[in-house]
Formats: C-alpha cells, structure tokens, sequence
C-alpha cells in the first residue's frame, strides 16, 4: 500500500480521535442524557426546532429561569454568561451559581413550559414569541405570555379559564413536539391560590445586561 496513503489514513484517524474528544468534552456540562434519568417526564430526545430560543440556543433571551420562581425570588431577572448552563441542548444563564445548582437538580421543575413560546397562544394552537417578563406560576409551572402591541396574553389567560387553557396548550405542544407535560411534584403543585398571582408586568424588573 503506498505511504502516502498510510499517511492520509492516519490523518484522518487523528482528527476522528480529536472531533469525537472534542464532542464528549463539550457534552462535559450539560445535564445526563435522557435515558440515564428515568425522573424525567421526556426521556426522548427533544425537538430543539420546536423550541422558542435565540442565538446559539439561548433560551428565555438569557433570563434566569430559577428567578420567576418564590425561592429564586419570585421576578424576572437577567441571567450572566458566567453562569451559563446547558441542559439537553438548551442554554440557560443564571444570576447566580446558586440558581444554576438549584436548576441542575430539578431541570423539569425550572423549565419554561411549551418550549419556551407564550402559553395562551399554545392553548389557541399557534406559537408566538413571549415577553420574558410577563409571567405566571400556575400549578408549580413557569409559563411566559405575549405582552404588545396585539395585547396582553397574560390578562386575557386569567380573563378566560387558566385551568382549561393550561390542559390545551399541554395538548397542543405534545403534538407538536411529542412532549408530556412536566408537572412538579411538590407541595407548592397544590397551591394554585398563590401560584395563579406571580406575575409581573415589568415595571419592577432587576435586569442585569451583564449577560450579555
């Protein structure tokens, strides 16, 4: 065999080497793949297509999604770069280290809802891009809503039936995505009284442009 093909085929088996190094190591920060968390409601991998996200997969436009929670507290913030997570191919930012470990632990629970698209337009069959700080913790959930020139999907959420809506969007995003709801299995789930009133309108809002 001539040398010269020796040497492209050893060629190539380097940079094998090297690509398949590459990807394991930047696999190195997200979360276990699905089939190693049998907790997780999806253990499929996810149709990131169907998703609502930026540049290089950001979600939420790099707000924190610990943050709209009560122990994140409870308001839309901007997250940071340096906290940076990737969890099955979504890229969420934190304000914090702290928000980032509480989100690695329960990934189910802190994920938007309905891939991140504004929730009353999932109940109407559509997709449409949400304002990130109109927001609502409905039955331990984190769902976004469309705030502008078109109206506010927020108020016309709570106007209707927020728990008939709730059912609808969850039915439409599994069709389209395949997904099942996430439903957090905690003592707060119960709580819809307390829930149904976390939202905000923004006018209060710690955005840190840190981020980037």
């Amino acid at each position: 065999m001539p040398r010269s093909f020796d040497t492209i085929r050893g060629v190539l088996t380097v940079a094998t080497i090297l690509l398949s190094t590459a990807a394991a190591n930047a696999q190195s920060t997200d979360t276990p793949k699905a089939n190693d968390r049998e907790t997780w409601v999806n253990k499929a991998e996810r149709k990131i297509k169907k998703y609502e996200l930026g540049r290089k997969n950001l979600a939420i436009e790099g707000y924190d999604p610990v943050a709209y929670f009560p122990e994140g507290g409870g308001k839309p913030q901007k997250g940071k770069k340096d906290y940076e997570y990737t969890h099955r191919g979504v890229v969420y930012r934190f304000v914090s280290a702290k928000h980032r470990d509480m989100f690695k632990e329960d990934p189910d629970k802190y994920e938007p809802t309905h891939g991140g698209w504004c929730a009353y337009a999932m109940a109407k069959g559509d997709y449409t891009e949400p304002n990130p700080k109109r927001f609502l913790i409905q039955n331990g959930r984190l769902m976004l809503f469309y705030d502008g020139l078109f109206g506010d999907t927020y108020k016309m959420w709570l106007d209707e039936n927020p728990e008939e809506l709730e059912k609808k969007a969850d039915e439409f995003w599994e069709k389209e995505s395949g997904e099942k709801p996430r439903i957090p299995e905690d003592e707060n789930a119960d709580d819809k009284d307390n829930q149904n009133d976390k939202a905000d309108d923004g006018s209060d809002t710690d955005d840190d442009e840190s981020g980037g």
